[in-house]
């Protein structure tokens, strides 16, 4: 083919096509995951695994998924410089051997051979038959009911190859769930005393120590550390590149995806766990009167309104009204909340200017102070602990749970923060007022109704 791999990525496959006694794949139950490093050169050595695979077995099916659809055409941009080598060329179809739209968008073999490209995202991976080899790119962003949907694909086929490639997951994609296909892979490759054999090839780079490692491009060590990481470095990829992509990484982001290194603790951050706060959605028919109202204003520009409805020693949350203008947050209140509903505000930013609007039109609102936040944040985990608050099941508002993590006060009581820059976690600093006020007033009644329909606002009902 006149394309050599480096030795790493020749152990790769070696690995990959290991076959027991019987002549059957050894990982042809968990397949072939790899978690490595930007830059490393992954992506490449599977492709040419991959075309020395199609041309030496007529008629092989690969179908490459990635999440995004940029990635997918960037995939099909690299192997199409690769098939076009003099040595390759000759092999492939005809005419049109590389197609960059429509349903055949892949690289097609003289042989009957193909290697098709699509993103997830866009529904691409399902409804195929016969396929021989699946490759998952960007696994970091794949979730198990669409894994099962696409591996089925496989079943008929002798060969049954399947990889799963990324970099270690972000708090946003763990958040989400997003991550769990190749985090399940992982936690059973590096399982300690597995009840049965694995099946399967899991190689990861990254440092020997790394809880040694700095992200801080000068600090001393960085370049030995990600030698250690990146086996290209030095050979194929030199310093600019890795510059440009410190330069503009967070120092988390630099660990996870320049180093290889999985964060050991961006599950554990989470206020209420992923599984107990599904289990706590609830859609009521009727509702109460609304007891109190939260309002939380984001650095992105968002003001968030969220409702409580309290039932005796118990509460349900639900976003009223996600909007970028004061007026529009305004006028919602204006219509729905009566003078003697609680509204609580935070005390800081275009927030406190909303709540401050509200007090001069003599609505009953008030600052969500520090000593009331700390206080409140334990009132509403403590319900959701007890199972005595409810939520609406609202996508912003489960991320911005899923999102938040608490940090401690030197004066006492916690706060909510953001797990990344990423989350916006107003809805959450929103119903936490909203319950504190409604579980801390005595009842009176009097608000109006409000539907449910999280960013784009509520309506009466």
């Amino acid at each position: 083919m006149g394309v050599v791999l480096d030795r790493w990525q020749e152990d790769i496959w070696y690995a990959a096509l290991g076959v027991r006694e019987d002549g059957s794949l050894a990982c042809d139950v968990m397949g072939v995951t790899l978690s490595i490093s930007r830059q490393a050169g992954k992506t490449w050595g599977i492709m040419v695994g991959l075309i020395a695979i199609c041309l030496s077995r007529p008629g092989t099916l690969v179908v490459w998924s990635s999440h995004h659809d940029r990635t997918s055409s960037e995939t099909l941009t690299k192997i199409a410089g690769i098939v076009e080598k003099p040595t390759i060329r000759p092999k492939m179809r005809a005419q049109y051997p590389v197609v960059q739209a429509d349903d055949g968008r892949g690289v097609h073999f003289a042989n009957g051979s193909r290697i098709l490209f699509g993103a997830r995202s866009s529904g691409f991976g399902r409804g195929f038959a016969e396929v021989d080899i699946e490759v998952y790119d960007e696994c970091q962003n794949l979730k198990e009911s669409a894994l099962t949907d696409m591996l089925a694909a496989m079943n008929v086929s002798d060969l049954g190859l399947a990889f799963f490639m990324g970099t270690p997951p972000r708090p946003q994609e763990v958040a989400l769930g997003v991550h769990d296909a190749f985090k399940r892979r992982r936690d059973k490759a590096l399982e300690p005393k597995k009840r049965r054999p694995f099946k399967g090839v899991y190689v990861e780079f990254s440092p020997e120590s790394p809880e040694s490692v700095v992200a801080d491009i000068d600090a001393p060590g960085f370049w030995e550390k990600l030698s250690e990481a990146n086996p290209s470095f030095g050979f194929r990829v030199g310093k600019s590149a890795i510059e440009r992509l410190v330069e503009n990484m967070s120092p988390e982001d630099v660990l996870r995806e320049v180093f290889g290194i999985w964060d050991k603790t961006n599950e554990s951050l989470s206020v209420v766990p992923k599984d107990h706060w599904n289990t706590l959605a609830a859609y009521p028919d009727e509702l109460p009167e609304v007891a109190a109202y939260g309002i939380n204003a984001t650095c992105s520009g968002w003001f968030w309104i969220t409702a409580c409805w309290r039932e005796e020693e118990y509460a349900h949350v639900e976003i009223a009204l996600g909007t970028q203008s004061e007026v529009e947050a305004m006028n919602f209140l204006s219509r729905h909340a009566t003078k003697r509903t609680p509204i609580k505000f935070d005390s800081t930013g275009a927030a406190k200017a909303l709540g401050e609007k509200l007090k001069q039109n003599y609505f009953n609102a008030s600052a969500y102070t520090q000593n009331e936040s700390g206080a409140g944040n334990a009132l509403w985990l403590n319900l959701a602990e007890q199972g005595r608050l409810s939520h609406g099941g609202q996508a912003e508002l489960d991320n911005a749970v899923r999102g938040s993590r608490r940090q401690d006060r030197s004066s006492g009581g916690w706060m909510l923060v953001p797990r990344s820059d990423s989350f916006d976690i107003g809805p959450a600093v929103a119903m936490s007022a909203a319950v504190y006020a409604a579980m801390t007033t005595r009842p009176s009644g009097g608000s109006r109704a409000v539907s449910r329909r999280g960013r784009n606002g509520a309506v009466a009902r």
